[in-house]
């Protein structure tokens, strides 16, 4: 069973992409689950054709103690057999929605949900690393596999830049190790170039550059992947694609983080910030 955590700055389409590939996975044969680790609860929706599944922290809060839940409540199964959790948090503007994802996916393991024959499991996780509950996939050795989706947007550069520190980190404690980066295209100069070069400095590759297509919309509005709403629209093929290379993926690496400066001096070469010099 591979254990894979999907990170990537907030807003930057990593349950829509995650959920696509999953479906595309699932197409393929594999046996897989999401769980989703935002919040947020969105990371499954697409899946279950549903506005928000109930959470493990929802449901806790109902009844009192996470002990008094069934995973059954929990655990849904939606397009093409995909499994799907999500986590949930605090209340809004009490507690530390880190501790949600912990819990979670301790009550998962301990309730059989992950079974000897799951292929994948994904965490759609929210935004960066800098929290500590955020990081707990990779932090516990939950996923040794991390994706990053990004774009050719500079903050978007920068949380992956800054979600490779917290691989590094973990990379010796937990084995965790960086597949690669994923390109959610926003349609930026020379976005393609510039992202690959990211990659190549942070010593990984970029696994897939996910086209931008109003059909991803689309599919949504009726909360559904691309896969399962247009299976023969030219989309759908890109998330096929990305699917088998990431379970043909085995080029699996310990990132080497840049600084701030070298970020930005890659936005300076590829022309799309310019130099101090420049503006003055």
């Amino acid at each position: 069973m591979r254990q894979i955590a999907v990170y990537g700055k907030g807003g930057i389409g990593k349950s829509t992409t995650t959920q696509n590939t999953v479906a595309g996975l699932s197409q393929a044969g594999y046996k897989c689950m999401i769980v989703g680790c935002d919040p947020k609860a969105d990371a499954t929706r697409l899946i279950l054709h549903a506005k928000a599944q109930t959470t493990v922290m929802d449901l806790a809060r109902e009844r009192g103690t996470v002990e008094d839940l069934e995973v059954g409540e929990v655990l849904l199964t939606g397009f093409n057999g995909i499994r799907c959790a999500e986590s949930g948090g605090p209340e809004p503007g009490v507690g530390c929605a880190g501790r949600g994802v912990i819990t979670a996916i301790n009550f998962l393991e301990e309730n059989g949900a992950y079974d000897a024959d799951t292929d994948f499991v994904f965490y759609d996780v929210l935004g960066d690393v800098v929290c500590g509950g955020f990081a707990m996939p990779m932090r516990e050795g939950k996923a040794k596999e991390i994706y990053i989706v990004t774009s050719g947007e500079m903050m978007a550069m920068y949380a992956a830049n800054n979600i490779s520190r917290g691989i590094l980190k973990y990379a010796q404690s937990g084995g965790v190790r960086l597949g690669g980066l994923i390109c959610n295209s926003r349609k930026t100069d020379k976005e393609y170039e510039l992202i690959s070069e990211l990659a190549k400095k942070l010593g990984t590759q970029l696994i897939h550059f996910v086209p931008r297509d109003n059909q991803v919309q689309r599919a949504e509005l009726r909360r559904m992947t691309v896969i399962e709403y247009s299976p023969e629209h030219p989309q759908a093929e890109e998330y096929r694609i990305l699917a088998k290379k990431i379970a043909d993926n085995r080029d699996l690496v310990i990132p080497t983080p840049i600084s701030m400066d070298e970020l930005e001096q890659l936005l300076m070469d590829f022309g799309i910030m310019e130099s101090e010099e420049a503006v003055a």
